[in-house]
């Protein structure tokens, strides 16, 4: 296994990253702080649970630990309150005090979910995550966890950062094709905004990472969560640089919440938001050629690459208003500058926005 640090002062916290690291979770537990006398809560979804929470729970118990578990629904669905309020007393009838531990295994969904749990139960416990998903490797690292609002993704949350991350890259063989493209997405945001050589080796390796080469996937793992361990370590609250992981997110989040969080996937909806914002860094001038590279590479991974989805511009525009990067009702986007690089901007302009759209749901360039 290979192992990345958070530096964040005393909320520092390693990531493993690698085939067998759930088996050596026990360990890994110890090793954070969290020992055999707490309880322990794993917090899954249906499908997840189907395949790895009698294997957890059982490694757990061997270990000594005394383990709790809820099963949600899966899917975006599960991040609402209604859900998040189901967890808090599951939690309380099963005797979770301050010093017990919530466990998130499986996807981004989970983890937001869970650590929001943790975040806000008896004022903030210990969580760990341990990712079962490719689009998971972004989220369970730096500490962002929340639930959906009806009107808005990750509208009501918090950050509160993980004791660890367990990233056992084996558990990514069950993946659907469908879930993979849209975990290779972040991968792919990540050379988008700092790493341009990454981008051409993820170009170069598109087959062999689809194949789920080991060694090929643990390098692009690794690769990407460094781009996010670097960023986050620097910006921990997004008080500037962080925001930068947002790549795509002002278009995605926007027609993800239009689609009632169904439709389109996390994956596929920052797919189609960065070549939105590719696009829309070129009608500015900030860029030149970039959407057409941006396309390439996401079409390799078997990403959409256009907006084939009846939405209104006006509702788009509305939702990324109740974005929660917004700012005084001013829309704000990350641009590329370069493959590689990106900036925030604050100027950008309502039609040209609308322009971007039209092109965009027409599956042509602006």
């Amino acid at each position: 296994m290979k192992r990345l640090q958070v530096e964040l002062g005393e909320r520092s916290y390693p990531i493993w990253i690698g085939p067998g690291a759930l088996g050596r979770l026990p360990g890994l537990l110890e090793e954070a702080g969290i020992d055999t006398g707490r309880k322990l809560f794993i917090v899954t979804d249906e499908h997840v649970a189907s395949l790895y929470l009698e294997k957890t729970t059982t490694i757990l118990r061997d270990a000594g630990y005394a383990v709790s578990h809820f099963v949600v629904v899966a899917g975006e669905k599960a991040k609402s309150l209604a859900v998040y309020e189901q967890i808090i007393t599951a939690a309380l009838k099963a005797g979770l005090d301050r010093k017990s531990a919530f466990l998130a295994l499986g996807g981004g969904v989970v983890g937001d979910l869970a650590g929001f749990v943790a975040a806000t139960y008896m004022r903030g416990v210990a969580f760990v995550q341990i990712p079962t998903t490719l689009l998971a490797h972004d989220s369970s690292v730096g500490g962002k966890v929340a639930v959906n609002h009806p009107l808005g993704k990750n509208i009501i949350g918090a950050f509160h950062q993980p004791k660890l991350v367990a990233y056992d890259t084996e558990l990514l063989k069950t993946l659907p094709q469908r879930e993979v493209a849209a975990g290779f997405a972040e991968v792919i945001k990540h050379g988008m905004i700092w790493d341009e050589t990454f981008v051409t080796w993820l170009e170069e390796n598109a087959e062999g990472l689809q194949r789920f080469d080991h060694t090929l996937l643990q390098e692009a793992l690794l690769r990407a969560c460094s781009v996010k361990v670097a960023v986050v370590s620097q910006d921990e609250r997004e008080q500037g640089l962080r925001a930068i992981l947002n790549l795509g997110h002002t278009f995605g989040h926007a027609f993800e919440a239009l689609c009632g969080y169904e439709k389109l996937n996390h994956g596929e909806a920052v797919a189609i938001g960065m070549v939105a914002a590719a696009m829309l860094s070129e009608k500015m001038g900030i860029a030149h050629d970039v959407s057409k590279r941006t396309r390439r590479v996401l079409m390799k991974y078997r990403l959409p690459v256009s907006l084939m989805l009846p939405l209104k511009a006006d509702d788009v525009i509305a939702a990324m208003r109740r974005d929660k990067k917004g700012e005084g009702g001013k829309l704000v986007f990350v641009l590329p500058t370069a493959i590689g690089k990106v900036e925030i901007r604050k100027d950008v302009a309502e039609e040209q926005v609308r322009e971007v759209l039209r092109a965009l749901q027409e599956g042509g360039e602006s």
